[in-house]
């Protein structure tokens, strides 16, 4: 089989494209031949050292795939050779096959394709858990959403759209915001003085949830415009920094602040989890949530595909693909 290896934690200087030996799962695992794989923010912060998980090198990165079956462990039973399946994993996506635990695995619903299936679980996943689960987001509500353009972005901009909110819509470029228009956002703002443009869009109200993906110096602005009693959602930091609220903000908004740790819940709240996931495979069938992919690129674009993350040139989701032809 064929792996990216992270062998320092340099960014993509570090990763080597290596032949390892076959994989053999272990009681419990299965061996999946990975079609697909999507790229996130945390697989640039993880080979960078900077993640809140630190991985020892060398090691696999990658955490979001799709794939078929080909062979089972010991005392596996609800999955066989053949099955089209998607998962979620610590490491290990970025390469030709990965050996997983059996409870990881979750079956591609019927018609969705492998770069669809490698975009959705975690990114959806953690979307709807903060807007439904955390945020309890309901119909007529205003939701703002940071970093719109992105992977959990855009997500979250179709799941408030399919709970019935009104979406508004934050992002930096013009070819940022007509796809953000074009997946329903009711309005669309900049992050040129980012409190006035909340305030006309709300008519001085404040959005009722705030998703927050991107931290940094963007967050004490949008909080400080967030409606009496509203939920701000903390998702990540993809600008960079970690930010620091002043602790009277939420006491003089009523408001909440909501941590969103989507991998967390889904261990320790599982049946939660599948209820969310057939709402959204539901909301899939019906069109109303799909996928959005920036490009398609080989497996072996992995160092190209992370370098086009760093430039913020990303909409949704950058997939990587090995064909059935490909050496692994």
């Amino acid at each position: 089989m064929h792996a990216w290896q992270c062998h320092e934690l340099t960014g993509p200087a570090g990763l080597r494209w290596d032949i390892l030996p076959q994989l053999q799962p272990g009681p419990g695992e299965v061996l999946v031949a990975i079609r697909a794989a999507s790229l996130n923010f945390p697989d640039l912060l993880i080979i960078q050292g900077k993640y809140q998980v630190k991985a020892v090198p060398p090691f696999v990165p990658g955490a979001e795939l799709s794939g078929v079956v080909e062979a089972v462990g010991p005392g596996v039973e609800h999955v066989a050779p053949g099955d089209r399946v998607m998962a979620v994993t610590t490491t290990g996506a970025f390469a030709t096959h990965v050996s997983v635990p059996a409870g990881a695995l979750q079956p591609m619903p019927a018609g969705m394709t492998f770069e669809h299936a490698a975009a959705f679980l975690l990114t959806y996943g953690t979307s709807y858990h903060a807007l439904v689960d955390r945020a309890g987001l309901h119909e007529g509500e205003t939701l703002l959403v940071l970093g719109a353009a992105g992977g959990v972005g855009t997500a979250a901009v179709q799941i408030g759209k399919a709970a019935g909110a009104r979406v508004i819509a934050a992002v930096s470029t013009e070819d940022k915001a007509a796809l953000v228009r074009s997946l329903g956002a009711d309005t669309v703002i900049s992050y040129t003085d980012l409190r006035a443009a909340i305030k006309a869009a709300t008519a001085g109200r404040g959005p009722d949830v705030i998703y927050d993906p991107v931290g940094g110096d963007v967050a004490e602005l949008a909080f400080r415009s967030i409606a009496w009693g509203g939920r701000y959602l903390v998702i990540g930091f993809a600008q960079g920094t970690i930010p620091a609220l002043p602790l009277n903000l939420p006491l003089l908004k009523g408001a909440s602040v909501v941590g969103v740790y989507w991998g967390e819940f889904v261990r320790r709240e599982p049946d939660v989890f599948r209820r969310g996931l057939e709402e959204l495979e539901r909301w899939y069938a019906q069109g109303k949530v799909q996928p959005v992919v920036d490009q398609v690129l080989p497996m072996a674009q992995l160092p190209a595909a992370l370098e086009r993350m760093t430039t913020r040139q990303v909409r949704g989701k950058i997939v990587l693909v090995n064909r059935p032809s490909d050496p692994g």
